[in-house]
């Protein structure tokens, strides 16, 4: 079996790849799947490398950093409460967030992040129909959760991407899916 990828030097192989396509393969999404073998295929499984190093990252910082997962961990409601969120970090991140110990995670690096009043003041002022219906002081505590989940979201997709670029080696033909390098990835309408 040929590495695919490493993660701090432990290899990530073809067989580990291909066991996590057949798993898709057998899902009740399988016909919106690619077909093996064609481009589109290819990049399927380049995603699929992504999420396999970032998965085996987030265990690696999880035992870095002695975080388990526990009762105060947040379900995947809490940290992507809808489809904007799920857009903004990435469906990378949204994939390896579907595992606790990845939101046990989350929630560590994230525990301090808050915004400040005068910026929920200020998207309110930008934003006065948003919440029309609510009081002010409803709207302030809506704006101040979105805005602090939007921010949480923000330093969890920095620290992961910063933690793959330390961490991580793609062999060539596992770039990932958007790198402009690799022959599958064209412009197409």
């Amino acid at each position: 079996m040929s590495v695919v990828a490493t993660v701090a030097g432990t290899p990530v192989e073809t067989g580990d790849v291909d066991a996590r396509e057949a798993v898709l393969r057998t899902s009740p999404q399988t016909a919106a799947l690619p077909r093996p073998g064609t481009s589109e295929g290819r990049q399927l499984r380049r995603w699929l490398t992504q999420l396999l190093v970032t998965e085996r990252v987030v265990v690696r910082e999880a035992e870095a950093l002695g975080i388990t997962v526990n009762d105060a961990t947040p379900d995947e409601e809490a940290v992507l409460p809808d489809l904007t969120a799920r857009l903004e970090i990435g469906s990378v991140a949204v994939g390896v967030l579907a595992d606790p110990l990845a939101r046990a995670v989350y929630a560590h690096l994230t525990s301090g992040v808050d915004v400040d009043d005068d910026t929920v003041a200020d998207y309110l002022r930008r934003n006065p129909r948003r919440f029309p219906s609510d009081s002010e002081a409803d709207a302030m505590g809506k704006i101040a959760e979105l805005l602090r989940g939007a921010a949480r979201r923000r330093v969890f997709r920095l620290w992961l991407n910063e933690r793959r670029a330390a961490l991580v080696w793609l062999a060539p033909g596992y770039e990932h899916p958007g790198d402009p390098r690799q022959p599958d990835n064209v412009h197409r309408h």
